[in-house]
């Protein structure tokens, strides 16, 4: 290389074949250079990529905060940045007051309920276990009630044998009602769905458990996963879990529904899933849950995890939602009637660890519990 370039100082007393010939070999050489650099630095990274991976998959809720507090700075410290340039170039605002420039015409008005200045309290959903003190007066069942789980998962995460509650005593009190699992080498959402007696989609489901691959649902050894509604092994022969079976196509219950399927419910609406599962074959026929017009009509998409999808809305505000069907048998606009055209099959498609319909029901763009419109 320190030829090379000896060469190049000298250009001035070689002929132009020979310099080019020369900043050819150069070129070469570097490129050269630069490949083996390259090849040294993919070498140590794929030594050292597993070991990464691993603690990024462990421990990446543990950087969420700072992320998002480094993010907000970096977000309002380009805010004051360009806020002179904004300024400059839209002086509207500059010189009149925040209420000057909301302020309504002469010959707007606005109207509020009585209730507006009212604060509506949000539950917030619990994402991690809590540790709770005994007071005074505490029982399983109380403790349960305020925490909306069963006293089952109490009894199982705190490994209680009797009723009995000493003030003072600490409890371990998870989100939801079921179980906590450890992942050991093997598992799989199957196999843990198995052990505990509950459905796979309702671990998948849970938006606070997390997988290596969020397609494959694949696991890390050594995390740990919710698993709602799982029953403690050593109870499943005294504990016999109630089966519920939509009975659909019926007739329209009085707010103008039906059961869309007949099949297995393998899961009900909660806080983290308001919808209802149901379980049937792959290209079972699925019946429009309510009378109404389609306006979305989704086929071959992810679209969030539903797969392919249909929503039936009315003039009333109100829309179902029908998730992993493997084929559609109407397209937008089509006009639809409850519990006789036949809207599409039950499918796998989506974020699904089987053939099941995902069954939704908005009432005015929120989502609510099927059931209290289909019984």
């Amino acid at each position: 290389m320190k030829y090379a370039l000896y060469v190049l100082s000298s250009v001035k007393k070689i002929p132009y074949r020979t310099f080019f010939k020369l900043f050819g070999e150069f070129l070469a050489f570097l490129s050269l250079y630069a490949h083996k650099q390259a090849v040294r630095w993919f070498i140590v990274f794929e030594k050292n990529k597993n070991t990464l991976v691993h603690i990024f998959i462990m421990k990446r809720g543990r950087y969420n905060r700072p992320f998002l507090h480094v993010a907000a700075l970096m977000v309002l410290g380009i805010g004051i940045i360009i806020a002179p340039f904004l300024a400059d170039t839209y002086p509207l605002f500059i010189g009149r007051s925040p209420i000057e420039f909301a302020s309504p015409s002469e010959e707007q008005s606005i109207q509020v309920d009585a209730d507006v200045f009212q604060t509506s309290v949000s539950q917030k959903p619990r994402d991690k276990t809590e540790t709770y003190t005994v007071q005074k007066g505490d029982t399983l069942s109380t403790i349960a009630q305020k925490f909306s789980i069963s006293v089952d998962t109490i009894k199982w995460a705190n490994n209680l044998t009797g009723d009995n509650l000493t003030v003072g005593d600490t409890l371990k009190i998870l989100s939801v009602t079921g179980i906590i699992h450890k992942v050991s080498k093997g598992d799989s959402v199957y196999t843990i769905a198995k052990k505990y007696d509950t459905h796979p989609q309702a671990i998948v489901d849970f938006p606070f458990n997390e997988f290596a691959n969020p397609e494959t649902f694949s696991l890390v050894e050594g995390q740990t996963l919710v698993v709602p509604d799982g029953v403690k092994p050593e109870e499943k022969p005294v504990f016999k879990r109630q089966v519920y079976i939509a009975q659909g196509p019926v007739s329209v219950s009085a707010a103008g529904f039906t059961w869309p399927l007949r099949g297995l419910i393998s899961q009900f609406a909660a806080w983290y899933h308001m919808a209802l599962d149901i379980t049937a074959p792959i290209g079972s026929p699925i019946v429009a849950g309510q009378n109404g017009t389609v306006i979305k009509a989704l086929s071959g998409a992810w679209d969030g995890g539903y797969g392919t999808n249909i929503e039936i809305a009315n003039s009333e505000g109100y829309s179902t939602l029908y998730a992993h069907l493997s084929g559609l048998n109407v397209g937008v606009g089509d006009e639809v009637t409850a519990g006789q055209t036949v809207i599409g099959w039950v499918g796998v498609t989506g974020r699904t660890t089987g053939s099941h319909l995902h069954f939704e029901i908005r009432r005015n763009g929120v989502l609510v519990n099927p059931l209290s419109y289909l019984q």
